[in-house]
């Protein structure tokens, strides 16, 4: 199986900030890999780099093959990894003026050069995919924030990305909304979705996840298999974090 993602001795620093430190990291076509971490340790800066919405350091950044260079590098090597990869965020941001059809539409008409007929059959397939085929022609606001949130991944998948990128896809919903976004989330891996998630949701990573990986501070300190990582951590610093996260 394939690497499509390779990261070897990767850096970032903001100012004087340094935030990922050497970053060594290899992911494979099909695999799940969850990536916790206390809140500022570089999480969300790792997998932002990885399809070029932060520029990186130093390091070399390779995804399915096209290479990305410190500070930008080629445009085209750009817009094809973007193309490649999707990217859920922690706000939804959908397009309130438009229709949950046509925020899903909107990016393989434009990039994809997809006629509007296709378009919507596919946002339309897409949605059903996600939960929601109902709600095709209602506005972002007139839904949930779980119901905005799988908008966001159909329209993500619109693109027919070869690896999801999912930033704390949970972290700004109700309670009540976690699960059916964890729902679509767990059955894209079960299809053979290549996904990297930055998640605080444990249960989650545990049933998920083909691996886990612990950074703190900017560096990785840990990864393995799940029940690796959350039952025999081996770094001191796994252990603390996790004494705290799973005694709540």
């Amino acid at each position: 199986m394939s690497n499509i993602v390779e990261i070897k001795q990767l850096n970032k620093s903001f100012g004087e900030h340094h935030v990922l430190k050497d970053i060594d990291l290899q992911v494979k076509t099909g695999e799940v890999v969850v990536i916790i971490g206390a809140s500022g340790s570089g999480k969300s800066t790792l997998i932002r780099c990885i399809n070029g919405l932060e520029e990186y350091n130093t390091g070399t950044l390779v995804v399915d093959g096209h290479g990305l260079e410190p500070h930008g590098g080629s445009q085209k090597a750009l817009n094809t990894i973007r193309k490649e990869v999707g990217m859920v965020f922690q706000q939804f941001n959908l397009f309130p003026h438009l229709s949950v059809r046509r925020n899903i539409m909107l990016a393989p008409m434009k990039v994809k050069g997809m006629s509007q007929a296709q378009a919507s059959d596919s946002a339309e397939r897409l949605l059903e995919r996600v939960g929601i085929g109902n709600q095709a022609d209602k506005y972002p606001n007139q839904l949930s924030g779980g119901q905005q949130q799988r908008v966001a991944i159909a329209r993500a998948l619109a693109m027919e990305p070869r690896l999801m990128l999912f930033d704390e896809p949970t972290s700004a919903l109700d309670p009540e909304m976690v699960g059916e976004v964890l729902d679509v989330m767990r059955e894209l891996a079960r299809e053979g979705m290549t996904m990297m998630v930055v998640t605080h949701e444990m249960g989650f990573a545990r049933e998920v996840a083909d691996r886990v990986i612990y950074i703190h501070e900017g560096r990785i300190v840990e990864e393995g298999a799940p029940d690796q990582v959350f039952d025999t951590p081996q770094n001191e610093r796994t252990q603390a974090f996790l004494s705290r996260v799973l005694s709540h």
